[in-house]
């Protein structure tokens, strides 16, 4: 069972992965989600719990189902492990070591992280991470664009 937390995580990461607000994600993102995620899994065993949500082979699910593929891969104790993992991830952009990133490097790891996103998605979601617009981010406002 989801927690509070894990659900609205979930959904930022759906959402992030929905860029036409269509209410589905195909499913051949999942490998991608999930190592967003930083999750260990079976390529095996995700394609099985595809196959299992999406019996009718749309090729795309819902949230609910979205859910059901990616909860069980989910680690118990994953706050922290998120965190550690993101924290990498910060330090490996923060070359400098000056506790921040620019929005720019922020749009880069957004581009990995989903190769189908528009300079417009990108310049909103940056928008609404750099709120007071000064052209970088902190460690906490990265956490909190990651982890919702």
């Amino acid at each position: 069972i989801m927690d509070e937390d894990q659900n609205s995580m979930l959904k930022k990461v759906f959402q992030m992965f929905d860029q036409q607000k269509t209410g589905f994600i195909e499913t051949t993102k999942f490998v991608n989600i999930l190592n967003t995620l930083g999750q260990q899994f079976d390529e095996d065993e995700l394609e099985n719990r595809i196959a299992e949500t999406d019996s009718n082979n749309e090729g795309k699910v819902d949230f609910d189902k979205f859910c059901m593929i990616v909860t069980p891969f989910m680690e118990e104790d994953d706050d922290e492990a998120m965190q550690e993992e993101l924290k990498e991830a910060f330090r490996l952009y923060d070359k400098e070591g000056n506790g921040y990133i620019t929005t720019n490097v922020l749009k880069q790891i957004m581009k990995e992280l989903d190769n189908k996103l528009s300079e417009d998605d990108l310049d909103n979601m940056i928008e609404e991470i750099d709120e007071d617009g000064s052209g970088t981010v902190d460690f906490d406002e990265f956490m909190e664009m990651m982890t919702g």
